[in-house]
Parts: C-alpha cells; structure tokens; sequence
C-alpha cells in the first residue's frame, strides 16, 4: 500500500498550522505574563504624569507590573522597533505625527509603524489675552486684530509646539495678520503674556487656569468642539463665530504594528477601564486632562484627521523645525 505524497504534504501543512494556532492562543491565553514597559515622554511630562496616576491600576488590571521608560522624543522610534508583543507600548502626545511634517528624516511612520491603542486624554487650549486689550470675546479680538494689522503678537512655545499651531490656525481662520513670539517653552510664554509684553496666547486650561480665575489674563474662549469641564461657562471658538477652530492636547497609547489584534483588544480594554475609573477620571481633571478612552479604529481615523489639519497649517505657513 502507497501512500500519496499530496496527502503527506498536506497533513504536515496542517499538524504545523495547528502547532501554531495553539502556540499563538496559549501566548494570548496566558498575556500578560511579565512586566509590561510603557514608552513614554521625559519625566514630569504631559504623558508621564498621565501614565503614573493610572500606573496602580492599571497594573492590577493587567496582573502585571507597569515600567514606566522616559525617553522623550526618543520614544516612538523605540517602540516601532520593539517586539510586536503587547510587552512594550507607547503613551505620547501629537509630537509623533506633527514631527513628521516638520522635519524630512524622521525614522518611523506613525500610521505605518504602529497599532493604535486609544487615545486616551485631550487638553483643551483657550483664547488667552491680556487684560488690557479692550475685547471680551473672540469676535471683538478678530475684528481689533483686523483694524490694525500685524500690530498683536501671540506668545508661542517651540517651533511646531500646540501654541504655536494653534496661532497659526487661528490666522488662518479669522483672517488675521498677528505676530508670533517664540519662547522657550509655555511657562515664559505665560510670563510674558501676564506682564504684557504680548497680547494673546493659546495655551492648555490647566496651566493658565489659576491665572484666568485671579484675572491676569481674559480668557475668551475654549477651543474644544464641546464646552468642557475645565472651563466651565466659557464657551467655545466655534460658538463665538470662528467655526472649525478645534485644537486640543492629546495623549495616546500605541503597540508596535503587527502586535496580535487579540493582545490589542486586551490593553484597549484594561487601558480604557482604568482611564474610565472615576478616581483616575478625576485627577486627570486636575493636572488639565479630559479622558475619552476611544476605540483603535476611532483614534486611527483620529490621528489621520489630525496629520490632514496641520499637514495643511504647517505648509501653507511654511514652517520647518528649528
């Protein structure tokens, strides 16, 4: 009696399929078995401060410790050559996909080198002025700005930073000439709105907050698409007559591509859980954060609407990085 080679083949494809398929489910069965390292920004950053407040709980979630990993700027392209394992993620803000359309050699693409997990945490920005411009709302500021050109300066942090961008949206939209002055970072750019050297500025609710309540500087306007519980009675651009002016702070989680879609649908569910807990909801609120905890799919189209908007307000400006 013979035996056919084809079948032989065949049942040799098939036993090394089913050695697989039960290599990968006892790998997810069993996920997460050690530490997880989350990739995040330099200490005391918008991230790192998110990712410790949720750091207990998120540990006891997943069974596992959490390693927090500074690297800064370095961050991104550590994670996108990591093991797609679901045991190294990445938490950071807009930087990985605004950098790209600032510099030409950037070493990762942020929608081909990595799997979205959530976007986990907005910051809304608010229309800043000093208090002794004679405007209470962004429709006065528009038309000032309009009546003597090129005679307001905006405060800005780096080259590309949210302040920055969002001033130049803000040209862009109320057809404005104003004039930005570039600062080492938001804290001196607040410094020198508060003292008057410059007229406007567009930074995070949270750290201009204590400053709006103490009135050294009018705010005139949120710039969420929705009023938002940081600034509570201010409405928003877009209610004060400046529609599409939406710009926020956000920080999202990420896995290297290619981690499997069941580990995916795991961090997703334990990281947005834990977003979701109202002890963690309620001191991301007091450092300046809002939770949304969405879906892969939603902060992927997310992050594509993201690079369209300011891949067209970084051309047409004509920004590069310093």
């Amino acid at each position: 009696m013979h035996s056919n080679p084809n079948i032989l083949v065949a049942l040799t494809l098939v036993a090394g399929l089913a050695t697989g398929y039960q290599g990968a489910y006892a790998q997810l069965r069993h996920y997460p078995a050690k530490p997880i390292r989350i990739v995040t920004t330099e200490p005391g950053g918008g991230s790192d401060a998110a990712v410790r407040i949720m750091q207990s709980a998120l540990s006891g979630a997943l069974g596992q410790p959490l390693v927090v990993d500074n690297r800064g700027v370095l961050g991104a392209d550590v994670v996108a050559r990591a093991q797609p394992d679901g045991y190294t993620i990445l938490s950071y803000g807009s930087t990985i996909w605004i950098s790209p359309l600032l510099r030409a050699h950037v070493a990762y693409d942020v929608l081909r080198d990595f799997a979205p997990i959530t976007l986990g945490t907005t910051s809304p920005g608010v229309i800043v002025v000093h208090p002794s411009l004679s405007v209470k709302s962004v429709k006065d500021l528009i038309a000032l700005a309009k009546s003597r050109p090129g005679e307001f300066n905006y405060a800005s942090g780096s080259t590309g930073s949210g302040a920055h961008l969002t001033g130049e949206l803000f040209k862009v939209l109320a057809g404005v000439n104003i004039v930005r002055i570039a600062f080492k970072g938001s804290g001196p750019g607040l410094v020198a709105l508060i003292a008057g050297e410059v007229q406007m500025s567009f930074p995070n609710a949270g750290t201009v907050a204590a400053h709006m309540k103490s009135g050294k500087v009018r705010a005139l306007a949120v710039t969420t698409l929705h009023q938002s519980a940081l600034t509570p009675g201010l409405p928003t651009a877009v209610e004060s007559g400046l529609p599409g002016f939406v710009s926020t702070t956000p920080f999202g989680y990420f896995a290297p591509a290619g981690t499997p879609p069941d580990i995916i649908g795991r961090l997703h569910k334990e990281i947005a859980g834990t977003l979701r807990r109202p002890e963690v909801t309620e001191r991301l609120l007091g450092i300046g954060m809002e939770v949304v905890a969405n879906t892969p799919r939603e902060f992927a189209a997310f992050i594509k609407s993201e690079v369209a908007l300011w891949g067209k307000v970084i051309k047409n400006a004509g920004i590069r990085e310093d």
